[in-house]
């Protein structure tokens, strides 16, 4: 550990940084980055206990969500995308599907991004209408290639997740699968970097 605090860069500002310094950071973050699974699955904790009036915590409906995507057979991928839809939740109160498709976006299909993205759109066909608001929003994507796929995600698994008696697997059935996602962007800016790692 002390090695990696002395291996810091030198620079005060990035435009002084050497090969030297940057060499130093590239190997900070690929040691940061392996890291990630044990990140998300202790931000998907903080929803333990968070109600926020729902008849489950956010953390239970995260879970059954995910497990009701496994149950259905959906491939691993869609079932992890699925466990971490509403993962944004703790940061982003006006804008969580977005921060759920940003942590997801380096190691997710396009398809399953897309989902989680305008999740939070297409799941107020259920409650928008209670709360003054249009309940169709989700129609200006009606002609988008995954509005059915949208919908079916939250008719099937999403909005039908909040049922307190209902089988919900626990998170440590699903950490082989957050590791096995997370382990390897497929598409971010430092794909570069991450090849390079191999």
């Amino acid at each position: 550990m002390n090695a990696l605090i002395e291996a810091t860069a030198r620079f005060r500002h990035m435009k002084e940084g050497t090969a030297e310094d940057w060499q130093i950071i590239a190997e900070a973050f690929g040691e940061y980055a392996k890291r990630l699974p044990d990140r998300v699955m202790d931000h998907l904790l903080l929803l333990k206990g968070d109600f926020g009036g729902f008849p489950v915590d956010r953390l239970t409906h995260s879970l059954q969500t995910a497990t009701l995507a496994e149950k259905d057979g959906r491939d691993e991928e869609y079932v992890v995308c699925a466990l971490l839809h509403d993962i944004g939740d703790t940061l982003g109160s006006y804008n969580h599907a977005d921060i759920a498709a940003a942590i997801i976006e380096p190691f997710a299909s396009e398809e399953n991004h897309w989902i989680v993205k305008h999740h939070a759109i297409f799941q107020g066909y259920y409650f928008f209408h209670h709360l003054g608001m249009d309940r169709n929003l989700r129609d200006r994507f009606r002609d988008h290639p995954l509005f059915r796929e949208t919908a079916v995600f939250c008719e099937k698994y999403d909005a039908a997740a909040f049922d307190p008696d209902a089988e919900t697997y626990p998170l440590e059935h699903f950490e082989p699968a957050i590791r096995r996602f997370f382990a390897k962007p497929r598409n971010s800016l430092y794909q570069k970097m991450v090849d390079a790692e191999e």
